[in-house]
Formats: structure tokens, sequence, C-alpha cells
């Protein structure tokens, strides 16, 4: 019986139907009208003129609702603005009555006041019918939820988003609000929209409220609020066991009913309280920069990659041209795009950096004017192990891609490095410091008219300009750490964690992508753009609040065991932003990297007797010449170690 109230309290009356009702219940107070005006007044009045009097009222009304549109009007969502609706109605009606009396009577004071006690009576018969369907439908719904599995949830704060918040819950078949949490000293029995709002000074305020009201969850309208309260409520809450819920925006909602609502409501996740406030963006600029070009990216099927495609195909592109070797990802991505943007002008090229000839074919046949190079092995002990592979894709690689955007004239490179080419302790680090070297000594040998076209061409001279861009690591990419955890506390544990006071910067995915192209528009070329990463880490700190989050007690339900550091691996990272290494920009969030310069005739003989010691997998040449052309490349747990003497 409650499921099928709850299924019919979902629906909408057909708006035929509310027309129908509405001429009917007008009609009536006319007729109400009439009868009563005979009665006080003792005339006689006909029984034609009474059934002509109700019928015009009925046209009446019928023209006046269908004026004001009264139907339309969502009966469980009406509010005080939409009594104009009924007043013009009315109004309408009225007018038709009067120019009606007019023509047909020798119209008196009696006429004017019948119009004038009709408008009155109908308006206030209208509104009574309207409150009523209110009534029966707020009764009808408190008692679904009351014999229903809701789970009752308070909603955090009292501003306009969480007003509108408690509107968009009201329907949910999943929550039920029971009330408002406010950090600002709120006065005794406040109420919003029927539910107490009850002021928390501290987390024992907090609890106390949740434990009387049988609260399960806590539902935040914006991820600031979640932000500046993951110390204090979310930390407390995810103690207690009660869910913290995020809403979804209101863009993110495209059910007029709002039912999507709930459905969307999701619980925190460890990437939202490492997350920080979104990034202001001069998206203009970046819109313009890009909008109508022929743009590749290069690793697109990868995390970055496929972040960069995402929001680039909002921003009016010509065509993408989406550059991997990884067929399974790369089809997972085509399918999202022609569900997502079907209008999006995109092309998947299966191929990989270190084929020359494939990666050719591309730039000839498509002619992209903007690249960024995403293409790239990242994890650190499986390249310590596969040195060689390294770097043939990230060095080899990078500037096959560098060398054939000269060739076709493309605007511009954007490459992405890592904060691990900062003074690298590993074989991944340092391949990518490798290639940022040939790219930006690349450039610069362009800025000083050195650089000599390579035959095929087909520029005259050199157009493009580099840049490159470092960050560390992106929250949830493909075989990070937390996706790693994830998995390890759904199958039971335990949670391996390599060393207790391991830290590590983290980013979101969407923002790194975000400054990456912040950074393409606001360069002139040949820089390394670093970003500020915020906080670092501590690992075993991750371990446990996802522990946590997941409503297990760490060291209790879930174990966590220490396995050592891996090979390659430093307990702690570079921090890029520093302002003694870096320049600052226009933007607070992006700095400029001061690094050696180094000759392109240099670091091109380096790049490519690297490539021909890997294809020859002659690996302790190679790493000893790694070291020699990046002197700061110190190993670190590596057998590599015994070539820094």
């Amino acid at each position: 019986m409650t499921k099928r109230l709850s299924k019919y309290l979902t629906q909408f009356l057909n708006p035929k139907l509310v027309l129908g009702i509405d001429i009917v219940v007008s009609s009536f107070a006319s007729l109400l009208t009439i009868g009563m005006a005979t009665l006080m007044y003792a005339r006689d009045t006909t029984v034609l003129y009474a059934i002509s009097f109700v019928i015009v009222a009925a046209f009446g009304s019928a023209v006046g609702l269908l004026f004001a549109g009264t139907y339309r009007v969502i009966i469980r969502h009406t509010s005080l603005k939409d009594v104009t609706r009924f007043i013009i109605a009315i109004a309408i009606k009225g007018c038709i009555l009067w120019a009606y009396l007019l023509t047909t009577r020798n119209s008196c004071w009696y006429d004017l006041v019948l119009v004038a006690v009709d408008f009155v009576v109908s308006l206030f018969s209208l509104l009574f019918i309207r409150l009523a369907m209110l009534l029966v439908y707020d009764t009808i719904r408190e008692r679904t939820k009351n014999c229903s599995n809701l789970m009752n949830i308070l909603v955090y704060g009292t501003g306009g988003k969480a007003s509108s918040l408690a509107i968009r819950m009201g329907n949910s078949r999943h929550y039920n609000v029971v009330g408002f949490i406010s950090t600002i000293d709120v006065a005794d029995r406040t109420y919003m929209h029927d539910k107490p709002v009850y002021y928390v000074e501290n987390e024992l305020d907090f609890i106390r409220i949740c434990e009387e009201k049988d609260v399960k969850g806590i539902l935040f309208s914006h991820m600031s609020d979640v932000y500046a309260e993951q110390d204090r409520i979310v930390q407390e809450s995810v103690h207690h066991h009660i869910k913290v819920l995020i809403a979804p925006s209101i863009e993110d909602i495209d059910d007029i009913d709002h039912n999507s609502a709930s459905s969307k409501v999701r619980e925190i996740k460890i990437e939202d309280l490492l997350g920080r406030e979104e990034i202001k963006l001069n998206m203009e600029a970046i819109e313009k920069n890009f909008r109508d070009k022929v743009i590749m990216v290069t690793g697109a099927a990868g995390s970055i990659g496929s972040e960069l495609v995402r929001q680039l195909a909002g921003f009016g592109v010509k065509k993408i041209i989406l550059y991997d070797n990884a067929e399974t990802p790369m089809h997972n991505l085509r399918l999202e795009l022609e569900d997502k943007f079907p209008q999006l002008n995109f092309v998947p090229v299966i191929g990989n950096v270190i084929q020359l000839p494939r990666l050719d074919y591309a730039f000839r046949k498509w002619r992209p004017q903007v690249v960024f190079h995403a293409a790239a092995y990242k994890h650190v002990p499986l390249m310590e192990e596969n040195p060689c592979e390294a770097v043939m894709t990230n060095v080899a690689g990078s500037r096959n891609v560098a060398d054939k955007c000269i060739q076709y004239g493309v605007e511009k490179m954007v490459m992405i490095s890592t904060d691990k080419a900062v003074n690298p302790t590993n074989i991944m680090g340092c391949t990518k410091r490798l290639a940022e070297i040939y790219v930006q000594s690349l450039g610069l040998a362009i800025e000083q008219g050195t650089y000599k076209m390579p035959e095929g061409s087909v520029v005259d001279k050199p157009i493009t300009k580099f840049v490159t861009t470092r960050f560390g690591n992106v929250l949830g990419s493909n075989g990070s750490v937390i996706p790693r955890f994830r998995e390890q506390i759904e199958n039971g544990g335990p949670v391996t964690v390599t060393h207790p006071e391991i830290i590590r910067f983290f980013m979101t995915i969407p923002e790194a992508c975000r400054l990456v192209m912040e950074a393409a528009t606001m360069t002139d070329g040949n820089q390394i753009f670093v970003f500020d990463m915020g906080k670092p880490v501590k690992i075993d700190f991750l371990a446990r609040r996802m522990i946590e989050l997941a409503g297990l007690v760490p060291d209790k339900d879930i174990k966590i065991e220490y396995t050592g550091l891996r090979p390659g691996e430093k307990l702690y990272e570079e921090v890029l932003s520093d302002a003694e290494t870096t320049i600052p920009t226009q933007h607070d969030r992006i700095r400029i990297a001061k690094v050696r310069e180094y000759e392109y005739e240099d670091a091109y003989k380096g790049n490519y007797k690297l490539e021909e010691l890997a294809r020859a997998v002659d690996i302790p040449t190679m790493v000893k010449l790694m070291k020699q052309i990046v002197p700061e490349f110190k190993s670190k747990n590596s057998p590599f170690e015994e070539y820094d003497s």
C-alpha cells in the first residue's frame, strides 16, 4: 500500500483534468453567488437568467484560466506567486460577465455587486481547493514516509542553497529531511520549511541531535561546506558511522519533478575531501584559444588524456584526434564521446608515439593546430624494472611528437610532465626530465634562430610554441593508490601502505586538466609551468580515512600493513611551487619553473643515443648516460644506485 501511494505521489495530474476541475469549481462558485444574491435581496431571479449567468461564468472561467495558465502550475509546487495567476483569471471572468450583463440587461448596481461577489467567491473557492489538495498531499506523503524505510537526514546550512535542497528532497524516495543544522547561532524554535533548525556549537551538539532524531546522514549542498567542516562535522560523522552525503548541483537535475535529485545524491569519497575550492579560470580566453581548431591528444585514452578530451569537447573545437595504443580504453572513450557529445567531430587513431610512420600519418592526414602530449609510461616501480621501455616512450616518443609538430606547422605543443622530474630518484622521473630538456632546448633553438628545418617539412620556418606542465599525483587515475585502497577495502583488507611516513601531493584530474589548458592559453611558449599542489597528504592517513568512510574501523575491521618502499620511491615529493625555484604568473596556482637550459645539439645527440641504447637493451650504459645528462638524478631504493658514484 505504501509503495502504491508513493508511486502516485510522484505523478502529475493531467493539465486538462486540472483545467476541468478549476472550471467546474469556478462555475459552481458563480451558481452559489447568484443563489446567495437571490436569497439575500429577495429578488425574483428567473431560471433562464440564472442558467445564462452560470453558462457565461463557465465560459469566462475557461477563457481566464486558459489565458492565465493556472492549469500548468504543478499543484504540489504551488506558491504565493501563483495566486496572481488566479486573480488574473477571475478578473477576466468578471469582465466577460459584466460585458454580458451590460448587453443583455439594463445594468444596475445589483449586477455590479453580483460580479464583485462572484469574483471573491470564485477566487476563494479555487484557492481553497488548491490548499485542500496540498494538505491532502502533505498528509499522505508524511504517512508514506513514516511507513517506509527512508533515511533520516539533516541538511547542512540555512542559506538559499540549503533551502532549495530541502525542497528538492521533499519528494525523495530515499531520504527524509528532519531538520537543518547551523553553525551560526539561531533563536530557539526556528523553522525552515516546517523543519527545525538546530544550532551546532561543537561536535557534542551535533552527535546529540543525531541521536535524538535518529539521523543516519548529513547532506551538504555544496562541496565548499564539506571542505570547511571536514575536520569537525565530517570527521565526527565518519567516526559515528553517519553517512556524509553531497547533493547534485541544479545543472545535474534534468527531471522536472526533481525525482532525480535524491537518486543523484551520493556519499562523500576520499577524492572529495582531498580536493580544493574550484579553480577560477579565464574560460573566455581558453575557449577562444581552442575554438574551431583541430586538436590532437596523444595518450587520449588515459586518465589525463581522456579528461582533456572531455573538457575540450565543450570549447567548440573543429576536430579532436585521439591518439593512443590502448585498444579497449580507446573503445570505451569512443562510446562515451558518442553518447555525451554527439555533435563532437573526433577521430580515434590507434598508434604508438615510437612508431614514427604511424605518427607521421596522423599529422599528415589531419594537420592538428594544437597538440597535447599526454602519452607516457608513469608507474615508478614498473619503469624501474623496464627502463628501456620508459626511455623509448617517454624520451624518444616525446621527441617524435615534438619533431612532427615542427614539421607540420603545429601552433602549440603542450607536454604533460610530472613532479617526479624534479631531482628525480627513479627511471620514470628522469625520462620525463629528459623529455622536458629536449622540448625546451628545441624551443630555445627556434627562438634563437639556430634550428634548421628537416627535409619534407610542410612549412618554411618553425612556428611551434612549446609548453610543459608539471604536476603531482592525480586522484583516481588508472593504477593510482586510491582505486587500489578501495579495492583492498572491498575485499576485506589488508590495506597495504609502503611506509607509515610517506607523503604525496594530490590533485583532481579535472583540476589538473583545467590548469593545463589555462597554462597553454596564458603562455607565449617555451616555458615549464608548475602547479600549486596544495598541502601534502600522508598516505597512511589517506588509507585510514578511506576505511572510516567505508564505515569500518582501521586496524580492527581492516588491517593496515606496511610493505616497505618500492624501487625508485622516496618518502617526500618535491614542492613544485617553491618561491626560490619558480617565478609567479598572473594565475595564483601556476608558476614558471627555473631550470637549467640545454643546447639543442647536446639534447638532440643525447636523446638519440639513449634511444639507440634502449633498442639494444644496453641498460647499464643507458642508465649511466641518463645520470650524465641529468646529474641531479640520484637513484633511491634501486639497483641503479651503484651508478651514482
